[in-house]
């Protein structure tokens, strides 16, 4: 029966694969460190200054609050509604490597308020960027959904893209939307802001 023989330089394979492994592991602990840097840079433009009460630097000068921050736990849709809290949830799903939904999501919203003869230029980008199969920022919808997306765009209306609006706004209703509200970033910035108004 022939023997085995493993060449030396397959140990250094194995061990350069461990390396790459663990190389691997450190730039994930640096995209959470960095992503946590981010937030908490948004958050901190977006919270009022705790000492001299100066309303952020924002050109809209946005000026966050407790009840506003707890109004976002009642849906959805009131956290969406929120300039505050699309940013703050948006900062959520990139840590979660999915912010191409409210990217979409957004897009759409956009997309409903543009004029008839823009339509199609804004239809044909947000296909190319969100629905076909190899989009840089492709979103979680079916085959069938992908297809009759494809087809609605081609002819573009209003309503092109409510189906797979609707699609990935339950996806994030189901699923990235109640982490959010357990998430740190959530709690953190809701205690903040309650220990401000307490003072």
């Amino acid at each position: 029966m022939p023997g085995f023989f493993f060449p030396h330089n397959n140990m250094t394979e194995l061990n350069g694969k461990e390396d790459c492994k663990l190389a691997e592991g450190k730039i994930h602990k640096k995209k959470q460190k960095a992503f946590g840097a981010d937030l908490k840079n948004y958050l901190k433009s977006m919270v009022p200054h705790i000492e001299s009460g100066i309303k952020t630097s924002n050109s809209k000068n946005v000026m966050l609050s407790a009840e506003e921050v707890i109004q976002w736990s009642q849906s959805l849709e009131k956290l969406l509604a929120s300039q505050s809290g699309q940013g703050v949830f948006r900062e959520f799903l990139k840590s979660e490597f999915s912010e191409e939904n409210i990217e979409f999501w957004l897009a759409c919203e956009d997309y409903k308020k543009t004029k008839s003869d823009h339509l199609h230029g804004k239809a044909e980008r947000i296909y190319e960027e969100f629905v076909q199969s190899d989009a840089i920022k492709q979103i979680n919808i079916d085959y069938q959904m992908r297809e009759a997306t494809a087809k609605k765009a081609q002819d573009p209306t209003h309503t092109s893209f409510d189906e797979a609006q609707k699609t990935v706004y339950i996806l994030m209703e189901r699923d990235s939307y109640p982490r959010f509200l357990k998430s740190k970033a959530y709690l953190n910035l809701l205690n903040q802001l309650q220990n401000n108004t307490s003072k």
